[in-house]
């Protein structure tokens, strides 16, 4: 069984940065692949940028150059650092993992991230 617990979310000004950490409770934290994804109110939840067991590394257009997703492996912890945040950064931030070869995906459940003056 995978759990995930995500933190650092919080109130931030627009241009400031943030970093989320997301620990991962699994034995086999290097086999996964880790994402993070974002949800706004009243809005599908958006995929953000997942980083993979050999530590390729994708990110969405909308924070492609601000984000940049990382991963401790002896710490079983994956890190989303944000930098030069926007409003529409706004969002609860989710983790997820995603084991090699494997179907089911697991979230953890979220932290808020709020970008506002």
């Amino acid at each position: 069984q995978v759990r995930l617990v995500e933190s650092g979310g919080g109130l931030v000004q627009p241009g400031g940065s943030l970093r989320l950490s997301c620990a991962a409770s699994v034995i086999d934290f290097r086999l996964y692949t880790m994402g993070w994804y974002r949800q706004a109110p009243g809005k599908q939840r958006e995929w953000v940028a997942d980083i993979t067991s050999g530590d390729s590394t994708n990110y969405a257009d909308s924070v492609k150059g601000r984000f940049t997703i990382s991963k401790d492996n002896a710490k079983n912890t994956v890190y989303l650092q944000m930098n030069s945040l926007k409003s529409e950064d706004t969002a609860v931030y989710f983790c997820n993992a995603k084991r090699n070869f494997f179907k089911n995906v697991y979230w953890g459940q979220g932290t808020q991230v709020t970008v506002s003056s």
